[in-house]
């Protein structure tokens, strides 16, 4: 074997390696979206198909009869708009708040700053579940119980999302926020006009993770809103489950309908997530 032949086998092995990676991405993928797919396929299906044995993964003859069920009979379409109400009202005033607070945490000097932050830090180790029950007994006190208000208050302002905010904020240079106070601009233009336009990256990395986890809340809205026209879509879903728990293509369509939104949203905002993740993952 001569020096010229001989690396041959190396290359040939240096490229089998990257293929069989990305065969095993690919499969992973596919296995994922696997029951995504088939939700979406079975939500077309006349009613039980779905069950039958052996299964069908492509529906014979589609119907739209069980999405016109959920919207005109079901009300599904009023559950979609307080969910939409909830998680928009959420994302916004909880993006101001969250940005101000670690925006003061990271760059205001106040008496107590640091240990007022390590006691938030503090907080991220209690589960939530924990809080539930004091905060349900002081919201009926406030008469919020089974009021929008009851279910947006407790997400305003997030551990996670201060601490995010604070991280990032921190590798804005002092000298740039020192030179718009010497020309007299207030703090809060500092923050709307210099601290906003740097941290628009990471606010749209918030922004998409709590809408996401707004909008697929269970727990809470379950435990405030008792009245069924205030139900979110995943309360909703639920309690409509119970009520038609064979019929399993009704199901999918209203699988479908809470699931598609959000998937739009991140496919439409992934862009913004990605840089900033990438972002905070260079700076850190």
């Amino acid at each position: 074997m001569t020096a010229a032949t001989a690396p041959q086998p190396m290359r040939r092995r240096v490229r089998i390696g990257p293929l069989a990676l990305h065969a095993a991405l690919i499969v992973g993928a596919l296995l994922a979206l696997f029951p995504l797919l088939w939700m979406i396929s079975a939500s077309f299906m006349p009613t039980g198909m779905a069950n039958q044995y052996p299964p069908h993964f492509v529906p014979r003859h589609p119907t739209f009869a069980h999405y016109r069920e959920i919207f005109t009979r079901l009300s599904m379409g009023r559950f979609v708009l307080n969910s939409a109400i909830i998680a928009l009202a959420i994302t916004g005033l909880s993006l101001f708040i969250n940005s101000a607070a670690g925006y003061a945490f990271a760059k205001l000097r106040f008496r107590g700053r640091d240990t007022l932050f390590r006691g938030l830090m503090l907080g991220l180790v209690v589960p939530v579940q924990v809080a539930m029950l004091p905060l349900f007994l002081l919201f009926k006190e406030m008469h919020l119980i089974n009021t929008y208000w009851g279910v947006i208050i407790p997400s305003l302002a997030s551990i996670f999302g201060i601490f995010l905010i604070r991280q990032y904020t921190l590798d804005i240079p002092d000298d740039l926020l020192d030179a718009a106070r010497i020309d007299g601009a207030s703090e809060f233009r500092i923050y709307r006009s210099v601290v906003l336009p740097v941290i628009v990256p990471i606010l749209a990395t918030l922004a998409i993770w709590t809408f996401l986890t707004t909008w697929n809340d269970f727990m809470w809205p379950l435990i405030v809103l008792s009245d069924q026209a205030k139900m979110t879509l995943p309360v909703a879903l639920a309690s409509l489950a119970g009520e038609h728990v064979q019929d399993t293509e009704l199901m999918m369509a209203g699988s479908v309908v809470t699931v598609l939104p959000v998937l739009l949203v991140f496919l439409f905002l992934q862009r913004y997530y990605v840089q900033g993740i990438m972002s905070g993952s260079i700076k850190g």
